[in-house]
């Protein structure tokens, strides 16, 4: 569904069309980020990489068949005495070689070195995306504070423009001051500015957006939901765990230790037999040898020769046919100390990695208790944000109540304006803050359940 929407969008940029758009949703952003981004796709590449590694370890098991073939012509023979020599000139060789292992401890030991290595790039894919996943959140968040931030603004603006112009016919009755008419345009005023970069701050967000979705810088976007309705699925889903068993550092760790393991049990295989099974098949042709020049000359030889010229082709050639098969053990004796420092060094390895895996563990509980701390946090500035919105907005009715009445001044009513659209935008920043605390607490705890159930 995602690549029919981006190729639709992409059709109509092509086309000419000005609002090419693409329309997301939260799930769908991740969606796209999990199948396009490209470290997602080289963590997945290296997955495979690890399948064609095992493979090539396990070929090593199979029979192992050759065919080699060879044609020799002699153009100088060797001599054993002045005029006779020996060996055919044209000589013909086919040989099939077969190799069968039969005990191979270190082939099953790097296998399973494999397995442990392809698990660990599993891991650390998985670690790519739980991150990948928390800067689109981040990411998508942004967009929204952005957007509400701008509603806000515009919002005041028009609030405002309503008191500019209600102020301006006062004036012009001479019901108003000229002070409170310049007040109220000042206000307005300082309230354009910001709207500006508001609409700028979109721009830049929805640009980080497209940039982990792999999305062109060309194809417009629009995102769906809001951040009230993130909050409200955060707050009804709030179980702050300390689990830390799913954390991807650890369980990188943990596989690390697993493939200095395997390591060490590789080396020690080293020190064992190996058995292999072999047999071959050769064909070979020899032209035959003249021995004429042993018998002497004359007529005997000359029948001799005779003869030779008279015999099919084939019978000019000597043909053997050996078969060979057997079975060949291999021993290491001693290797001058080589595979005992080499285990020596694997569990130097192994005391440093437990050191660090344990100080690993210690700071990522903190890091967990600091990131609940964070969120809790969060939520009652939030919280509290949402009850000064509500003070706010009864404070500015009350204000414009009064000034409309001619009991109250200009500056109050700014004043309660000022105070409402701060409020409005402080509680939008406080939902976001609250949102990515709650992303950053599941980074941290390597939760991968990706997907949210606001849309």
């Amino acid at each position: 569904m995602k690549k029919v929407l981006m190729m639709i969008c992409l059709g109509l940029a092509s086309l000419g069309v000005a609002e090419a758009q693409m329309q997301l949703s939260l799930n769908q952003a991740i969606e796209i980020a999990l199948n396009d981004n490209p470290t997602i796709k080289v963590a997945d590449l290296e997955i495979e990489r690890y399948d064609y590694v095992y493979k090539q370890a396990a070929s090593t098991l199979y029979p192992q068949v050759d065919v080699s073939g060879q044609y020799a012509l002699a153009i100088r023979r060797q001599e054993m005495t002045e005029g006779f020599s020996f060996g055919g000139k044209n000589t013909f060789n086919v040989a099939g070689n077969i190799a069968l292992p039969l005990f191979v401890p270190s082939v099953y030991r790097q296998m399973k070195m494999t397995r442990t290595q392809m698990a660990t790039a599993v891991e650390s894919a998985r670690a790519n995306r739980i991150d990948l996943v928390a800067a689109v959140r981040s990411s998508y968040y942004n967009v929204l504070l952005a957007e509400q931030s701008l509603k806000v603004l515009e919002e005041a603006i028009a609030t405002t423009q309503r008191v500019v112009d209600n102020t301006k016919d006062l004036y012009d009755n001479g019901l108003a001051s000229e002070y409170d008419y310049l007040t109220a345009q000042v206000q307005l005023s300082n309230l354009k500015p910001q709207a500006l970069q508001a609409e700028t701050a979109i721009d830049i967000t929805k640009l980080q957006l497209k940039m982990y979705l792999s999305i062109p810088e060309d194809v417009d976007i629009s995102v769906s939901g809001s951040l009230d309705d993130f909050k409200t699925e955060v707050l009804l889903g709030e179980d702050y765990s300390t689990d830390i068993s799913e954390n991807t550092t650890l369980k990188t760790l943990d596989l690390q230790r697993e493939l200095l393991e395997h390591q060490e049990k590789l080396i020690q295989t080293t020190r064992m037999p190996t058995i292999a099974a072999f047999g071959s098949i050769s064909y070979i042709g020899q032209e035959r040898i003249d021995l004429s020049g042993l018998m002497g000359g004359g007529a005997g030889a000359g029948a001799g020769a005779g003869a030779a010229t008279t015999q099919p082709e084939q019978s000019k050639f000597w043909w053997q046919y050996p078969i060979q098969v057997g079975a060949q053990i291999s021993i290491p004796l001693f290797a001058g100390f080589k595979k005992t420092n080499q285990l020596r060094e694997v569990r130097n390895q192994m005391a440093q990695l437990d050191l660090q895996r344990g100080y690993a563990e210690e700071g990522i509980r903190l890091q967990v208790q600091a990131s609940i701390n964070k969120l809790l946090t969060a939520r009652e500035t939030m919280l509290a944000n949402e009850l000064t919105v509500e003070q706010a907005i009864k404070a500015y009715d009350i204000s414009l109540t009064r000034y409309n009445a001619g009991a109250g001044t200009i500056i109050e009513l700014n004043t309660a304006q000022l105070s409402l659209t701060q409020a409005q935008l402080s509680y939008s920043q406080s939902i976001y803050d609250y949102l990515t605390a709650h992303a950053e607490y599941e980074k941290s705890l390597g939760s991968d359940d990706f997907y949210s159930s606001a849309n």
